[in-house]
């Protein structure tokens, strides 16, 4: 597989007032497309900082960043938008979606600012919720959908720029555990299936077991990067009772 991120020496550093505070210190890490990593590490390891800067919400103090192969370390704040908007999908813990928005219009929102046409935005909308089992649940409000909907409508929002990659930031964490093996199980299949590079970070071994990579943070540097052979989120589900959301789709 080609390398789609490369990080070399890449440190950052906070100032607060004449006191410096190092949150990463000299990490170098390359990842190819197609993988499916996740970042571990305690509070205050660097894993979230690291993340910021992947995803092109921070800037580092010294290194470089490459997203295939172009180096983005300098790159001005237009450029870096255009990065995130064009190349980088976003999921959170919280979902951040608009709660007078309905699900098709949360997804269609990112498409406003690349020039698409009503008609392209909606299809694509529509695709992507599709794609992450929300067919007929598109005009629901966030209100009107289970916790794990919403994080559907997050992935699906994710997905409608059609990005090499994906960035989730502890996407599991309000969710109960069935819930959350649903939500592992989407990005598995986005992950083989659409072949999406997805980094993923989590404090949970029960979550990171479903990715192929690990990857722990302690004190600012890179402490352990492992291969595995990942569970299987559909193989677990089957195992357990239908839910809800599962018995009226």
């Amino acid at each position: 597989m080609p390398e789609l991120i490369r990080v070399e020496h890449l440190v950052k550093t906070y100032y607060l007032g004449e006191m410096q505070v190092p949150a990463l210190k000299g990490v170098d890490l390359t990842i190819q497309t197609g993988e499916f990593v996740a970042i571990m590490g305690a509070s205050g390891s660097g894993k979230s900082t690291f993340m910021n800067i992947l995803g092109c919400l921070d800037r580092p103090t010294q290194g470089h960043y490459y997203v295939e192969g172009v180096d983005i370390s300098g790159l001005s704040k237009d450029q870096l938008a255009q990065i995130r908007n064009k190349k980088i999908g976003f999921v959170f813990q919280s979902f951040n979606l608009l709660s007078r928005t309905s699900a098709l219009e949360n997804v269609e929102l990112p498409l406003f600012y690349n020039g698409s046409s009503a008609r392209e935005r909606r299809q694509r909308a529509l695709d992507a919720l599709a794609n992450v089992g929300l067919q007929g649940r598109e005009h629901h409000f966030p209100s009107q959908l289970s916790g794990g909907q919403q994080q559907r409508v997050a992935i699906a929002r994710s997905l409608v720029n059609r990005p090499s990659l994906i960035l989730a930031d502890e996407p599991t964490g309000n969710l109960d555990t069935r819930t959350s093996l649903e939500i592992m199980g989407i990005f598995q299949k986005l992950n083989k299936g659409a072949q999406i590079t997805i980094i993923l970070v989590t404090h949970e071994p029960d979550i990171a077991k479903y990715a192929e990579r690990h990857v722990a943070f302690r004190d600012g540097k890179i402490i352990q990067d492992t291969r595995i052979k990942p569970f299987q989120a559909a193989e677990d589900l089957a195992r357990m009772p239908a839910t809800e959301d599962e018995a009226h789709p």
